[in-house]
């Protein structure tokens, strides 16, 4: 299969065969099989298999649209979905979490595929499971489709499966800046509340400073606003955030800082997130005063710590109620 897809010295590639060893593979259900199995194949074989996928998963006929998806990746996302998440399965061994995560991340730059892997909630109305077209966007999900495995795979597996994991996870959750906001809307008490207790507060160093590092870019994202509007107005949001600083970690501070500025920076405070930084507001001027003094070389660090000192400091001594605005978790 690899050659045909290929070619090889002697011969090159003929688009006549590949088109009929992909609409073969489809047919026959064996990019199901592939998927299913990749963990069980040879450390070769398992090469070669990420190799025919991404071959398989890009091949567009001659005759088609160069915008049109591809052939089988079309097929896929439409009548085969348990594909693409037997691929995300991957990650459950070791011996497939890496040609898994390949080939995941070449199709994630798929819009559809993305929505298969977010969408999955096993049997329930409007999952995934049954093709793109059956996906009730508007419906929470149950949390035990595959991409709430991501929030474990990243915590609890080997070092190189975690890592893995994670990058195909950062992929899914920052590639698509229309499927996304609306997914995390829909699904933000369920998402942040995994993502603040298993990921920010892992007992993992890499796993809590690269998901720290994560919020801040879903955060900051302008087309996660009203995402981060309503993570900001959450009270205890922010003293899960206002921990990250005392850590005993220098990295975990600097990134927890950059969560942090959010919430000060926003000038549409909660009561609730007012009381927290009122009531610490001399300890937290103090901290703030002091905090990373060795990072002198970063001016842009210095201004914004001494920005969120003066945010603070000119605060009203009582909670003043925001204009309320939409926010997809509540108050």
């Amino acid at each position: 299969m690899k050659f045909i897809l290929q070619g090889t010295q002697e011969a090159d590639s003929s688009p006549e065969q590949i088109y009929q060893l992909v609409t073969g593979l489809i047919e026959e259900d064996l990019l199901y099989l592939l998927a299913l199995n990749l963990w069980r194949l040879p450390f070769e074989s398992r090469k070669d298999t990420q190799v025919i996928f991404s071959y398989v998963f890009r091949f567009r006929p001659s005759t088609a649209s160069p915008k049109s998806d591809p052939l089988a990746l079309s097929y896929v996302v439409n009548n085969r979905p348990q594909v693409l998440l037997e691929l995300c399965h991957g990650y459950e061994h070791k011996e497939s979490a890496t040609p898994a995560g390949a080939v995941l991340r070449e199709v994630l730059k798929s819009e559809a595929a993305a929505a298969i892997i977010l969408y999955d909630d096993n049997e329930e109305s409007g999952s995934s499971n049954k093709g793109i077209n059956l996906i009730d966007k508007d419906r929470r999900q149950s949390g035990s489709g595959v991409f709430w495995r991501f929030f474990d795979w990243v915590d609890k597996s080997s070092f190189e499966v975690a890592a893995d994991a994670f990058t195909t996870f950062r992929e899914l959750l920052t590639k698509h800046k229309e499927l996304v906001p609306r997914y995390l809307s829909v699904n933000f008490d369920l998402f942040f509340d995994k993502y603040n207790n298993v990921l920010v507060q892992s007992n993992s160093y890499v796993t809590k400073r690269q998901s720290i590092k994560l919020l801040g870019e879903i955060l900051l994202d302008r087309s996660n606003y009203s995402v981060m509007t309503a993570y900001v107005d959450r009270g205890e949001h922010l003293k899960i955030c206002m921990n990250l600083l005392r850590d005993d970690r220098k990295m975990v501070q600097y990134e927890g800082f950059h969560v942090f500025k959010v919430f000060v920076a926003n000038p549409h405070k909660s009561v609730a997130v007012q009381k927290i930084l009122l009531m610490n507001r001399e300890k937290l001027i103090t901290f703030l005063s002091h905090f990373l003094e060795d990072r002198t070389d970063d001016e842009q660090f210095i201004d914004e710590r001494e920005f969120l000192i003066k945010q603070i400091r000119s605060m009203p001594h009582n909670p003043v109620p925001p204009q309320r605005h939409s926010t997809p978790g509540g108050s």
